[in-house]
């Protein structure tokens, strides 16, 4: 049986999508103006599942990061495999219903023994593309007794490698180990890097430096990078990340959330890094939805086009220009093919109502049905 959808925009052009077997048949170029957006399902580069959904248990008792991670430690004393599983799981179909097609989720490894969210998640069933991403602690990955066996466990795993930096005492020997790790092993990086509002917060340029001293452009995916906004050497520091072929992954909502946070006080600095400096000096730039209700932030969802919006908002952006950033660029940052709506290809996309992405993005409550093989269903309910 054939779907006829349209007119629908696609890549700047208005056409009629034809679908059947599971795959775009045709793509017919219309006079009509569009009644609907259409990407890819979308690519979430960034997120945590092993900690979504405890805010209502897990609550800070200080302002900021690092009162988060205090709360988040002791949330996680009591975590067992039947919570894990059920907040995953929760997790992933919040995703599918949202129209994700891919998405790499960090897990925490703060002892040198494997964690037990790494292996829950490794049992999950879903229909996205899941990778799980090891987020060390520096002081265990970086050190010569620990950091082999765990890398080891990640490449047997096929999964990704990486850890948390900011402000660390020998920050650079650290990083050199996790560097010589991922070369032994083959495996590509994704660091937590510069996630705060101080100037001196420079990890992101040793990563850089040593993503060209290793020859892994393209290899290596950085998130937050929130010390970019306020440092005076921005420009220097972006000019080395482009040249050394990182991508750099901004959170909106976490970000937004947690960083220049103080009790009685309205927040004055924004704590996201420079999208359009980035881009345009050749970096690969994504957004992801990092935390979800949970102590790093209490709201929101595990929806990449809600990012794209929010993005929008505070950096500035024109949506239509930067779809790449929860398609495409996010797809090749994680090492996969990305996915291309072209006559041929598998019937998995999002249709927003809306006759540009401008429009459709206006309204947060515009309808999306979301495609999977060319069955359609609703954002949240299957049609």
């Amino acid at each position: 049986m054939s779907i006829e959808l349209g007119p629908v925009l696609i890549d700047g052009q208005t056409v009629a999508l034809s679908v059947a077997g599971g795959r775009i048949v045709a793509l017919t170029p219309t006079q009509a103006p569009a009644a609907a957006v259409a990407m890819p399902l979308s690519v979430d580069a960034h997120v945590h599942l092993d900690k979504c959904f405890t805010a209502h248990r897990a609550r800070a008792a200080k302002p900021g990061l690092f009162g988060a991670i205090e709360a988040m430690a002791a949330d996680k004393a009591a975590w067992s495999a039947d919570d894990l599983r059920a907040r995953i799981t929760r997790g992933l179909a919040d995703a599918v219903a949202n129209g994700v097609g891919v998405i790499r989720s960090h897990v925490d490894w703060t002892e040198p023994g494997v964690p037990l969210a790494w292996s829950v998640m490794g049992e999950a069933d879903t229909e996205v593309t899941l990778q799980r991403a090891a987020l060390v602690s520096l002081d265990i990955l970086g050190d010569p007794d620990h950091g082999p066996g765990i890398a080891a466990r990640v490449a047997a795993d096929g999964a990704v490698l990486g850890t948390f930096i900011y402000r660390h005492d020998n920050y650079a020997d650290h990083l050199g180990r996790v560097f010589r790790l991922a070369a032994d092993h083959g495996l590509r990086l994704d660091f937590h890097v510069d996630e705060g509002l101080d100037a001196d917060a420079v990890a992101i340029d040793e990563v850089a430096r040593l993503t060209r001293a290793h020859g892994m452009a393209g290899r290596v995916l950085c998130g937050h990078a929130c010390s970019l906004a306020i440092r005076a050497d921005a420009d220097r520091a972006i000019a080395q990340i482009a040249e050394a072929g990182l991508a750099l992954t901004i959170l909106p909502t976490t970000n937004l959330h947690l960083q220049d946070m103080a009790p009685g006080r309205s927040p004055r600095l924004r704590g996201l890094a420079p999208a359009q400096e980035l881009r345009a000096a050749g970096v690969t730039v994504l957004f992801g939805s990092d935390n979800v209700r949970d102590p790093f932030y209490p709201y929101g969802a595990h929806d990449p086009v809600e990012m794209l919006r929010l993005a929008c908002l505070t950096l500035h952006l024109s949506p239509g220009d930067w779809l790449g950033a929860i398609a495409g660029d996010a797809a090749h940052a994680l090492g996969l093919p990305p996915a291309r709506l072209t006559v041929g290809a598998p019937a998995d996309f999002i249709l927003i109502e809306g006759a540009d992405w401008t429009e459709a993005l206006s309204n947060p409550r515009a309808p999306r049905r979301i495609y999977r093989a060319g069955a359609a269903m609703t954002q949240g309910t299957a049609a």
